[in-house]
């Protein structure tokens, strides 16, 4: 049989173009002689390993996807809780920071992870995200009981409770232990202030924003004279803290702004220094900033005072008791928190 060259090298090139290859090589090989000169008996696409469909096989990169929030619940035996975690795209086996996340009052682990932004900010810079569910059964209104005595010790109560859950994550995760942060907000901040106190082992640094330090109240009544007139941090606390970064609104009805002066002296002690560093962040509410050192030089606490700011997270999206024109108490936070790993 003779055969046309032209027109073989034409049909190859179609087949090729196709993702035929095997049916184009057989082709060339018959026309140098090769191979039987008798035409290749065609073969569907995909029929064997070695045929390329060039479109199914092309390599892209792929779009990243947000991180995975999932449900899970706690319990120590005696009691427990739910909690989301919030983990970033791409979390493996190389360790990650932790930041605990306590919400207010009415708030849940869902409202308050939209209105504070956490989870994309965590999502940018390898953070994972714990979040605390409080029960309703435990407090009608879904807040942390930072005023009762029963829930300001180490070893009971809900301090116990949102450790052992940490701990449920640092046994399931990559989480570096130099690492682990909590913040909070409101009630969440007051127990994120207790915490720090009761698991200064366990958590590296603290964020606390509209809250109070712990020990302010032992009950409901002594609770309420804090919040509306501020408290002094007790003796036990003073000084005592982990590295700690405050958020407070100079226009809170809600929570006295002594209360934000009083977290920061149970921070840092009679010992540590304050600069004031005046800073404002363009189309937000301006706010001082006030940073205090150890007599080292090192950095124990910052109190970011927002002007005309109310009860609410500062920079936060769309969610309840959140003031979206404030500074990005979120940013800083995180920021403060890579600066602080754990001794």
């Amino acid at each position: 049989m003779d055969f046309d060259l032209q027109k073989l090298m034409t049909q190859a090139t179609r087949l090729t173009q196709g993702g035929r290859l095997q049916e184009a090589a057989a082709l060339l090989r018959s026309a140098m002689g090769t191979a039987p000169k008798t035409a290749p008996t065609p073969q569907a696409p995909f029929a064997s390993q070695d045929v390329i469909d060039v479109p199914a096989r092309r390599v892209d990169q792929p779009t990243p996807q947000p991180g995975g929030f999932t449900a899970h619940h706690f319990s120590n035996g005696v009691d427990g809780r739910d909690y989301k975690l919030f983990l970033p795209t791409g979390a493996g086996a190389a360790p990650m920071p932790l930041v605990v996340m306590l919400h207010g009052c009415t708030q849940n682990p869902d409202d308050f992870a939209a209105g504070t932004r956490m989870n994309e900010l965590a999502q940018g810079q390898g953070f994972a995200v714990l979040y605390p569910a409080q029960s309703r059964k435990a407090n009608p209104q879904g807040c942390w009981n930072w005023f009762k005595h029963t829930h300001q010790t180490r070893e009971r109560g809900e301090p116990a409770l949102i450790a052992g859950m940490v701990r449920q994550v640092m046994a399931s995760h990559a989480i570096d232990p130099k690492r682990v942060y909590v913040a909070g907000l409101s009630a969440g901040g007051a127990m994120a202030a207790i915490l720090g106190e009761t698991h200064a082992e366990l958590f590296a640094a603290v964020g606390v924003h509209s809250g109070l330090a712990a020990g302010a109240a032992r009950d409901l009544p002594s609770a309420m004279a804090a919040m509306k007139d501020g408290a002094r941090p007790t003796q036990r606390s003073a000084g005592s803290g982990r590295p700690t970064i405050v958020f407070h609104g100079d226009a809170d009805a809600t929570v006295n702004l002594r209360n934000a002066h009083a977290v920061v002296a149970a921070a840092v002690g009679p010992s540590a220094q304050a600069k004031g560093e005046s800073s404002s962040v363009p189309g937000a509410r301006p706010a001082s900033r006030d940073v205090f050192r150890r007599p080292d030089g090192r950095v124990q606490a910052e109190l970011w005072v927002v002007q005309g700011g109310p009860h609410a997270w500062s920079g936060g999206g769309a969610g309840s008791y959140t003031d979206p024109s404030g500074p990005d108490a979120s940013q800083e936070m995180l920021r403060f928190f890579r600066e602080h790993p754990a001794d």
